[in-house]
């Protein structure tokens, strides 16, 4: 068999969306063609990377799978008893979304009213259980075959914070996922750190300066075409939701585009971006009708619905995309992230 072709991977948030990342990794993982060489992710991205790399430095490959699959299983226990459920008639038609859930309505409400520091005074957050009790970090900052990087946003500067792997502890992984109408800012060495989303969603520069691998695969979950015009308030907030999670990764691309035209233009300077191929797994046609309150629901048939959609996603793009791998990039960047 040939040697396995290097990849790096941009993983975005999106809350529950997540497990569609999942299914994606999964599906790369179980492929002996391709090599992780390393992973930016955001929030719900970060947490799938360090998943991965503790699972890696235990078992390898196969570890890392069912390290992802034991995480998601354990998101979707944490939420069992919460309040935020689909209603019955939602459950009947199929529907994902929790719009109308009475759970939701109510949280999102006092999300607005009322901020962490006065409703959640000792900042719970089951998920920083969940990844104390599940990812053991001395085997993430070991993991020495894969690079890993997270986003995080300052809050007293604006500006975006890259944690890696060989520093990388719990409260980096939650800085990177703290949403601020939920949660208490993270402190790490005297600084307040939000969701990285807002900063980079994924950050794609780690990628190209610290990194080998000349292929960066955007997994992306929030779309950025939406060819109707919100009008409901719903409507409304989820495109909001979409345009500012997806601000951040389009600005670096912009970027990485500029900086390659200077090259091009005789400019030596970051001379290794000319070489850069991109490339991108979305399931835009099935994540469209989830609406942003479907970012918190946590039923297990919904992650696995989504793992599911990513798995086969991975499968097509695989099929059609691997022997470009190293050779050309899959997406036309000026298209999809550039044009107006």
């Amino acid at each position: 068999m040939s040697e396995p072709k290097m990849i790096e991977l941009a993983l975005q948030g999106g809350g529950a969306h997540g497990a569609f990342t999942w299914g994606v990794l999964d599906r790369l993982l179980e492929d002996d063609r391709i090599q992780i060489e390393g992973i930016s992710g955001t929030s719900a991205g970060a947490l799938n990377g360090v998943v991965v790399a503790d699972g890696l430095d235990r078992e390898g490959k196969e570890g890392a799978r069912n390290a992802l699959r034991r995480f998601w299983r354990g998101v979707s226990n944490a939420g069992l008893f919460s309040p935020v459920q689909r209603t019955l008639i939602d459950r009947l038609f199929g529907r994902w979304t929790l719009d109308w859930s009475p759970g939701y309505i109510l949280s999102d409400l006092m999300t607005r009213l009322v901020s962490p520091y006065q409703m959640n005074l000792l900042d719970l957050n089951p998920v920083r259980i969940l990844v104390a009790k599940l990812v053991d970090f001395d085997h993430v900052r070991h993991a020495e075959g894969i690079k890993i990087f997270v986003a995080a946003t300052n809050v007293r500067t604006g500006k975006l914070k890259i944690f890696r792997r060989d520093e990388m502890t719990a409260d980096m992984v939650m800085a990177s996922s703290c949403l601020p109408f939920m949660f208490q800012a993270v402190e790490i060495d005297g600084e307040a750190y939000w969701d990285g989303g807002y900063m980079g969603n994924p950050s794609l520069f780690p990628l190209v300066e610290e990194c080998h691998s000349r292929d960066i695969v955007i997994v992306q979950i929030n779309p950025i075409l939406r060819e109707e015009i919100p009008r409901n308030a719903n409507d409304i907030l989820n495109r909001i939701n979409e345009i500012t999670f997806n601000a951040s990764l389009m600005k670096d691309i912009r970027s990485i585009a500029l900086l390659t035209k200077q090259i091009e233009m005789g400019n030596p300077e970051h001379e290794r971006r000319k070489d850069m191929l991109f490339h991108r797994i979305n399931a835009d046609e099935e994540l469209k009708p989830l609406g942003v309150s479907s970012k918190v629901n946590t039923e297990w048939a919904f992650l696995e619905h989504l793992h599911d959609v990513g798995y086969r996603t991975t499968s097509v793009w695989l099929e059609n995309n691997y022997r470009n791998l190293g050779k050309r990039s899959t997406i036309d960047i000026d298209s999809v992230y550039l044009q107006s």
